[in-house]
Protein backbone atom coordinates (compact mmCIF):
# COMPACT_ATOMS: atom_id res chain seq x y z
CA UNK A 1 0.00 0.00 0.00
CA UNK A 2 1.30 3.93 -0.79
CA UNK A 3 1.89 5.82 2.23
CA UNK A 4 -0.86 8.69 2.97
CA UNK A 5 -0.16 12.05 2.84
CA UNK A 6 -2.28 14.53 4.14
CA UNK A 7 -1.98 18.23 2.62
CA UNK A 8 -2.92 21.43 3.70
CA UNK A 9 -4.60 22.20 0.69
CA UNK A 10 -5.88 26.24 -0.87
CA UNK A 11 -5.72 25.31 -4.20
CA UNK A 12 -3.11 27.18 -4.98
CA UNK A 13 -0.28 27.51 -7.01
CA UNK A 14 2.16 25.78 -4.25
CA UNK A 15 -0.01 23.53 -2.95
CA UNK A 16 -0.81 22.61 -6.37
CA UNK A 17 2.90 21.62 -6.74
CA UNK A 18 2.54 19.71 -3.74
CA UNK A 19 0.14 17.46 -4.89
CA UNK A 20 1.32 16.61 -7.99
CA UNK A 21 5.16 16.43 -6.53
CA UNK A 22 4.21 14.31 -3.43
CA UNK A 23 2.21 11.81 -5.93
CA UNK A 24 4.71 11.69 -9.15
CA UNK A 25 8.02 11.88 -7.23
CA UNK A 26 7.36 10.46 -3.94
CA UNK A 27 4.73 7.64 -4.65
CA UNK A 28 2.46 9.42 -2.04
CA UNK A 29 -1.31 8.88 -1.86
CA UNK A 30 -2.22 12.46 -1.32
CA UNK A 31 -5.24 13.67 1.15
CA UNK A 32 -5.96 17.30 0.49
CA UNK A 33 -8.09 19.24 3.17
CA UNK A 34 -9.12 22.66 3.18
CA UNK A 35 -9.91 24.46 6.06
CA UNK A 36 -12.17 27.42 6.34
CA UNK A 37 -11.99 30.09 8.77
CA UNK A 38 -14.37 32.33 7.23
CA UNK A 39 -12.38 33.12 4.30
CA UNK A 40 -13.98 30.96 1.21
CA UNK A 41 -17.37 31.79 0.22
CA UNK A 42 -19.42 28.29 -0.90
CA UNK A 43 -18.55 28.69 -4.85
CA UNK A 44 -14.40 29.25 -3.81
CA UNK A 45 -15.11 25.90 -1.72
CA UNK A 46 -16.83 24.10 -4.82
CA UNK A 47 -14.11 25.13 -7.23
CA UNK A 48 -11.59 24.36 -4.86
CA UNK A 49 -12.63 20.58 -4.50
CA UNK A 50 -12.99 20.50 -8.29
CA UNK A 51 -9.36 21.18 -8.84
CA UNK A 52 -8.13 18.77 -6.66
CA UNK A 53 -9.90 16.06 -8.12
CA UNK A 54 -8.72 17.13 -11.31
CA UNK A 55 -5.08 16.73 -9.93
CA UNK A 56 -5.82 13.22 -9.41
CA UNK A 57 -5.73 13.51 -5.22
CA UNK A 58 -6.49 10.10 -3.42
CA UNK A 59 -9.18 12.53 -1.55
CA UNK A 60 -10.35 15.75 -0.84
CA UNK A 61 -12.13 17.03 2.38
CA UNK A 62 -13.55 20.50 3.46
CA UNK A 63 -13.93 21.27 7.18
CA UNK A 64 -15.63 24.98 8.10
CA UNK A 65 -13.94 25.54 11.41
CA UNK A 66 -15.21 29.02 11.79
CA UNK A 67 -16.99 28.70 14.83
CA UNK A 68 -14.17 26.53 16.64
CA UNK A 69 -11.93 29.49 15.41
CA UNK A 70 -13.97 31.77 17.58
CA UNK A 71 -14.90 29.47 20.35
CA UNK A 72 -10.65 28.53 20.69
CA UNK A 73 -8.72 32.01 19.51
CA UNK A 74 -10.82 34.70 18.62
CA UNK A 75 -12.62 35.65 21.39
CA UNK A 76 -9.72 35.55 23.73
CA UNK A 77 -7.98 38.18 21.17
CA UNK A 78 -11.06 40.46 22.06
CA UNK A 79 -11.02 39.63 25.50
CA UNK A 80 -7.10 40.53 25.65
CA UNK A 81 -8.34 43.66 23.12
CA UNK A 82 -5.28 42.29 21.47
CA UNK A 83 -3.83 44.41 18.37
CA UNK A 84 0.34 43.38 17.73
CA UNK A 85 2.16 46.63 18.16
CA UNK A 86 -1.07 48.36 18.68
CA UNK A 87 -2.52 47.95 15.17
CA UNK A 88 -2.33 44.57 14.05
CA UNK A 89 -5.76 42.35 14.85
CA UNK A 90 -3.69 38.95 14.36
CA UNK A 91 -5.80 38.27 11.09
CA UNK A 92 -3.78 35.84 9.42
CA UNK A 93 -1.71 34.52 12.75
CA UNK A 94 -4.33 33.35 14.26
CA UNK A 95 -6.03 31.54 11.67
CA UNK A 96 -3.31 29.36 10.65
CA UNK A 97 -2.61 27.90 14.08
CA UNK A 98 -6.52 26.92 13.89
CA UNK A 99 -6.13 25.08 10.51
CA UNK A 100 -2.69 23.27 11.59
CA UNK A 101 -4.89 21.72 14.24
CA UNK A 102 -7.32 20.81 11.89
CA UNK A 103 -5.32 19.45 9.60
CA UNK A 104 -3.24 16.98 12.55
CA UNK A 105 -6.92 16.09 13.75
CA UNK A 106 -7.76 14.74 10.10
CA UNK A 107 -4.08 13.02 9.71
CA UNK A 108 -4.89 10.98 12.76
CA UNK A 109 -8.67 10.26 11.74
CA UNK A 110 -6.99 8.74 9.27
CA UNK A 111 -3.75 7.14 10.19
CA UNK A 112 -1.77 9.30 7.92
CA UNK A 113 1.95 8.48 7.22
CA UNK A 114 2.95 12.08 6.69
CA UNK A 115 1.63 16.07 6.96
CA UNK A 116 2.41 18.56 4.23
CA UNK A 117 2.05 22.07 3.40
CA UNK A 118 3.09 24.38 1.06
CA UNK A 119 5.15 27.11 3.26
CA UNK A 120 8.07 28.56 1.40
CA UNK A 121 11.33 29.24 3.32
CA UNK A 122 11.01 32.48 3.96
CA UNK A 123 7.67 33.20 5.97
CA UNK A 124 6.27 32.63 9.68
CA UNK A 125 3.35 30.02 8.06
CA UNK A 126 6.16 27.59 7.86
CA UNK A 127 6.93 27.82 11.92
CA UNK A 128 2.98 27.44 12.78
CA UNK A 129 2.09 24.75 10.83
CA UNK A 130 5.81 22.58 12.22
CA UNK A 131 4.96 23.50 15.00
CA UNK A 132 1.57 22.17 15.56
CA UNK A 133 2.51 19.15 13.47
CA UNK A 134 5.48 18.38 15.98
CA UNK A 135 3.61 18.33 19.13
CA UNK A 136 0.35 16.71 18.05
CA UNK A 137 1.86 14.34 15.82
CA UNK A 138 4.99 13.36 16.52
CA UNK A 139 5.39 9.83 14.84
CA UNK A 140 4.55 11.51 11.97
CA UNK A 141 7.07 12.87 8.66
CA UNK A 142 6.19 16.32 7.53
CA UNK A 143 6.58 16.89 3.98
CA UNK A 144 7.22 20.41 2.11
CA UNK A 145 8.31 20.81 -1.11
CA UNK A 146 8.54 23.86 -1.82
CA UNK A 147 10.34 25.06 0.91
CA UNK A 148 12.70 22.10 0.78
CA UNK A 149 13.49 22.47 -2.60
CA UNK A 150 13.58 26.55 -2.61
CA UNK A 151 11.52 26.59 -5.51
CA UNK A 152 10.86 29.82 -7.16
CA UNK A 153 7.58 30.43 -8.80
CA UNK A 154 8.31 30.02 -12.08
CA UNK A 155 9.92 26.77 -11.19
CA UNK A 156 6.95 25.69 -9.83
CA UNK A 157 4.53 26.74 -12.76
CA UNK A 158 7.31 24.66 -15.47
CA UNK A 159 6.66 21.55 -13.51
CA UNK A 160 3.02 21.83 -13.04
CA UNK A 161 2.86 22.86 -17.19
CA UNK A 162 4.66 19.66 -17.93
CA UNK A 163 2.50 17.27 -15.94
CA UNK A 164 -0.35 18.53 -18.03
CA UNK A 165 -1.78 20.67 -15.24
CA UNK A 166 -4.57 23.64 -16.38
CA UNK A 167 -5.14 26.34 -14.09
CA UNK A 168 -4.63 30.25 -14.02
CA UNK A 169 -0.48 30.76 -13.60
CA UNK A 170 -1.08 34.33 -13.75
CA UNK A 171 0.34 36.09 -10.52
CA UNK A 172 -2.09 38.32 -8.97
CA UNK A 173 -0.63 41.87 -8.67
CA UNK A 174 -1.38 41.46 -4.60
CA UNK A 175 -1.59 38.46 -2.40
CA UNK A 176 -4.62 38.56 -0.55
CA UNK A 177 -5.59 36.53 2.36
CA UNK A 178 -9.19 36.92 3.86
CA UNK A 179 -10.59 35.53 7.41
CA UNK A 180 -13.03 35.77 9.76
CA UNK A 181 -10.77 38.04 11.76
CA UNK A 182 -9.77 39.68 8.77
CA UNK A 183 -7.65 39.82 5.64
CA UNK A 184 -4.02 40.39 4.95
CA UNK A 185 -3.15 42.18 1.52
CA UNK A 186 0.79 42.13 0.24
CA UNK A 187 2.04 43.97 -2.88
CA UNK A 188 5.03 45.84 -4.28
CA UNK A 189 4.42 48.46 -2.03
CA UNK A 190 4.78 46.25 1.27
CA UNK A 191 7.95 44.61 0.40
CA UNK A 192 9.96 48.03 1.34
CA UNK A 193 9.72 50.30 3.90
CA UNK A 194 8.18 52.98 2.36
CA UNK A 195 4.91 52.73 0.39
CA UNK A 196 1.04 52.77 1.20
CA UNK A 197 -1.50 50.48 -1.10
CA UNK A 198 -3.16 52.27 -3.49
CA UNK A 199 -7.19 52.37 -3.44
CA UNK A 200 -7.65 49.76 -5.92
CA UNK A 201 -5.58 47.06 -3.48
CA UNK A 202 -7.93 46.89 -0.80
CA UNK A 203 -10.06 44.21 -1.38
CA UNK A 204 -13.56 46.32 0.08
CA UNK A 205 -13.79 48.84 -1.64
CA UNK A 206 -15.35 52.35 0.36
CA UNK A 207 -18.76 53.11 -0.87
CA UNK A 208 -20.23 54.82 2.11
CA UNK A 209 -20.26 58.74 2.67
CA UNK A 210 -21.59 60.44 5.33
CA UNK A 211 -21.51 59.14 8.83
CA UNK A 212 -23.68 56.06 10.35
CA UNK A 213 -24.09 55.30 14.19
CA UNK A 214 -23.21 51.74 15.11
CA UNK A 215 -24.25 50.41 18.96
CA UNK A 216 -22.59 47.12 19.76
CA UNK A 217 -23.54 45.02 22.60
CA UNK A 218 -21.42 43.07 24.79
CA UNK A 219 -22.73 40.08 27.30
CA UNK A 220 -19.37 38.76 29.58
CA UNK A 221 -17.26 40.11 26.81
CA UNK A 222 -18.83 38.68 23.92
CA UNK A 223 -20.40 40.48 21.26
CA UNK A 224 -23.98 39.53 21.25
CA UNK A 225 -26.20 42.09 19.26
CA UNK A 226 -25.67 44.82 16.50
CA UNK A 227 -27.76 47.78 17.21
CA UNK A 228 -31.00 46.36 17.73
CA UNK A 229 -30.58 43.00 15.71
CA UNK A 230 -29.56 39.69 18.48
CA UNK A 231 -27.23 37.20 16.69
CA UNK A 232 -27.23 33.27 17.99
CA UNK A 233 -23.24 33.15 17.66
CA UNK A 234 -20.65 35.63 17.57
CA UNK A 235 -19.38 34.73 14.37
CA UNK A 236 -22.84 35.97 12.95
CA UNK A 237 -22.25 39.23 14.60
CA UNK A 238 -18.99 39.57 13.44
CA UNK A 239 -19.95 38.65 9.48
CA UNK A 240 -23.09 41.09 10.32
CA UNK A 241 -20.68 44.21 11.39
CA UNK A 242 -17.84 43.87 8.83
CA UNK A 243 -20.80 44.52 6.20
CA UNK A 244 -21.96 47.47 8.05
CA UNK A 245 -17.98 49.18 8.49
CA UNK A 246 -16.38 47.72 5.86
CA UNK A 247 -17.63 50.15 3.08
CA UNK A 248 -16.77 52.89 5.17
CA UNK A 249 -12.68 51.53 4.63
CA UNK A 250 -12.51 51.45 8.80
CA UNK A 251 -9.60 49.10 9.73
CA UNK A 252 -6.92 49.79 6.81
CA UNK A 253 -3.62 50.02 7.77
CA UNK A 254 0.19 48.48 7.82
CA UNK A 255 1.23 46.78 10.13
CA UNK A 256 5.01 46.17 10.74
CA UNK A 257 6.32 43.31 12.98
CA UNK A 258 9.07 41.17 13.95
CA UNK A 259 8.96 37.88 12.05
CA UNK A 260 9.05 34.28 14.35
CA UNK A 261 12.37 34.05 12.27
CA UNK A 262 13.95 37.02 13.07
CA UNK A 263 13.46 39.50 10.23
CA UNK A 264 11.18 43.03 9.55
CA UNK A 265 8.25 42.43 7.65
CA UNK A 266 5.30 44.81 6.09
CA UNK A 267 2.29 43.77 5.34
CA UNK A 268 -1.68 45.42 4.44
CA UNK A 269 -4.42 44.78 6.03
CA UNK A 270 -8.51 45.51 6.52
CA UNK A 271 -10.54 44.56 9.84
CA UNK A 272 -13.47 46.58 10.25
CA UNK A 273 -15.15 44.41 12.12
CA UNK A 274 -12.39 43.03 14.60
CA UNK A 275 -11.18 46.96 14.87
CA UNK A 276 -14.37 47.86 16.30
CA UNK A 277 -15.01 45.08 18.20
CA UNK A 278 -11.69 45.25 19.91
CA UNK A 279 -11.78 49.12 20.51
CA UNK A 280 -15.50 49.20 22.06
CA UNK A 281 -14.39 46.06 23.92
CA UNK A 282 -11.53 47.84 25.40
CA UNK A 283 -13.77 51.19 26.14
CA UNK A 284 -16.08 49.22 28.15
CA UNK A 285 -13.40 47.60 29.87
CA UNK A 286 -12.58 50.98 31.27
CA UNK A 287 -15.48 51.75 33.08
CA UNK A 288 -16.36 48.17 34.72
CA UNK A 289 -12.60 47.05 35.57
CA UNK A 290 -10.52 48.28 38.12
CA UNK A 291 -7.43 50.23 37.46
CA UNK A 292 -4.99 46.77 38.79
CA UNK A 293 -7.06 44.23 36.66
CA UNK A 294 -6.72 46.59 32.96
CA UNK A 295 -2.94 46.59 34.14
CA UNK A 296 -2.62 42.74 34.51
CA UNK A 297 -4.82 41.88 31.84
CA UNK A 298 -3.07 44.28 29.12
CA UNK A 299 -0.03 42.77 30.43
CA UNK A 300 -1.30 38.85 30.20
CA UNK A 301 -3.00 39.91 26.72
CA UNK A 302 0.58 41.18 25.22
CA UNK A 303 1.76 37.95 25.92
CA UNK A 304 -0.77 35.79 25.29
CA UNK A 305 -1.31 37.68 21.36
CA UNK A 306 2.63 37.48 20.86
CA UNK A 307 2.90 33.85 22.05
CA UNK A 308 0.09 32.71 19.48
CA UNK A 309 1.47 35.17 16.50
CA UNK A 310 5.08 32.69 17.11
CA UNK A 311 2.48 29.51 17.03
CA UNK A 312 2.49 28.48 20.53
CA UNK A 313 -0.60 28.47 20.83
CA UNK A 314 -0.66 24.94 22.77
CA UNK A 315 1.92 26.17 25.59
CA UNK A 316 -0.10 24.79 28.73
CA UNK A 317 0.09 28.42 29.96
CA UNK A 318 -1.75 30.05 27.17
CA UNK A 319 -4.80 27.57 28.82
CA UNK A 320 -3.99 29.45 32.10
CA UNK A 321 -4.32 33.16 30.19
CA UNK A 322 -6.80 32.22 28.84
CA UNK A 323 -8.75 31.15 32.16
CA UNK A 324 -7.30 34.73 33.64
CA UNK A 325 -8.98 36.59 30.90
CA UNK A 326 -12.11 34.81 30.78
CA UNK A 327 -12.23 34.83 34.88
CA UNK A 328 -12.57 38.87 33.63
CA UNK A 329 -15.29 39.00 31.56
CA UNK A 330 -17.77 38.49 34.26
CA UNK A 331 -18.95 41.91 34.67
CA UNK A 332 -17.62 43.19 30.52
CA UNK A 333 -21.52 43.75 30.05
CA UNK A 334 -22.90 46.64 28.53
CA UNK A 335 -23.38 48.45 25.10
CA UNK A 336 -21.04 50.68 22.98
CA UNK A 337 -21.98 53.43 21.19
CA UNK A 338 -20.05 53.90 18.09
CA UNK A 339 -19.93 56.74 15.32
CA UNK A 340 -18.48 55.53 11.47
CA UNK A 341 -17.15 57.80 9.28
CA UNK A 342 -15.18 57.21 6.06
CA UNK A 343 -11.71 56.13 6.98
CA UNK A 344 -12.32 56.73 10.67
CA UNK A 345 -14.31 55.91 13.72
CA UNK A 346 -15.48 57.64 17.04
CA UNK A 347 -16.28 55.79 20.14
CA UNK A 348 -18.85 58.07 21.59
CA UNK A 349 -19.28 56.12 25.27
CA UNK A 350 -20.74 52.94 27.06
CA UNK A 351 -23.89 52.17 29.09
CA UNK A 352 -23.56 49.21 31.60
CA UNK A 353 -25.12 48.37 34.81
CA UNK A 354 -21.82 47.73 36.17
CA UNK A 355 -20.17 50.96 35.24
CA UNK A 356 -17.86 52.31 37.90
CA UNK A 357 -18.30 55.86 37.10
CA UNK A 358 -21.32 55.89 38.26
CA UNK A 359 -22.47 59.22 39.36
CA UNK A 360 -23.50 57.98 42.97
CA UNK A 361 -20.18 58.08 43.92
CA UNK A 362 -19.08 61.46 42.64
CA UNK A 363 -18.25 63.07 39.59
CA UNK A 364 -14.73 63.82 39.13
CA UNK A 365 -13.48 67.22 38.92
CA UNK A 366 -16.69 68.58 40.28
CA UNK A 367 -17.51 66.34 43.99
CA UNK A 368 -17.11 63.65 45.69
CA UNK A 369 -19.70 61.85 47.84
CA UNK A 370 -17.98 59.02 49.24
CA UNK A 371 -14.90 60.85 51.12
CA UNK A 372 -14.36 64.14 52.79
CA UNK A 373 -11.29 66.77 52.33
CA UNK A 374 -10.12 65.59 55.80
CA UNK A 375 -9.92 62.39 54.79
CA UNK A 376 -7.65 62.90 51.49
CA UNK A 377 -5.67 65.21 53.28
CA UNK A 378 -5.06 62.42 55.80
CA UNK A 379 -4.77 59.87 52.62
CA UNK A 380 -1.93 61.96 50.84
CA UNK A 381 -0.10 62.07 54.06
CA UNK A 382 0.64 58.40 54.50
CA UNK A 383 0.30 57.86 50.69
CA UNK A 384 3.58 59.97 50.75
CA UNK A 385 5.72 59.05 53.70
CA UNK A 386 7.64 56.76 52.93
CA UNK A 387 9.14 58.96 49.64
CA UNK A 388 8.94 62.17 51.87
CA UNK A 389 11.42 60.23 54.84
CA UNK A 390 13.21 59.21 51.72
CA UNK A 391 13.98 63.12 50.76
CA UNK A 392 14.68 64.41 54.37
CA UNK A 393 17.32 61.41 54.85
CA UNK A 394 19.03 62.02 51.43
CA UNK A 395 18.51 65.72 51.15
CA UNK A 396 17.15 65.25 47.40
CA UNK A 397 14.58 67.37 48.46
CA UNK A 398 13.24 68.85 45.43
CA UNK A 399 14.39 66.61 42.79
CA UNK A 400 18.34 67.45 43.65
CA UNK A 401 20.86 65.30 44.47
CA UNK A 402 23.45 66.39 47.13
CA UNK A 403 26.12 65.58 45.08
Amino acid sequence: MKKRVVLAFSGGLDTTYCVKYLADELGYDVHTLTVNTGGFSPAELEAIARHATALGVASHNTVDETQTYYDKVIRFLIYGNVLKNGTYPLSVSAERISQALAVARHAKSISADAVAHGSTGAGNDQVRFDMVFNILLPEVEILTPVRDKKLSREAEVAYLKAKGVVMNFEKAQYSINKGLWGTSVGGKETLGSLGMLPEEAWPTQVTKSGSENVVLAFEQGELKKVNERLFEHPVDAILHLQTIAGPYGIGRDIHVGDTIIGIKGRVGFEAAAPVLIIKAHHALEKHVLTKWQLSWKDQLAQFYGNWLHEGQYLDPVMRNIEAFLTSMQKQVTGVVHLQLHPYRYQVQGIESPYDLMSAKFGKYGEMNLGWTGEDVKGFTRIFGNQVSIYHQVTGEAGGKSNE
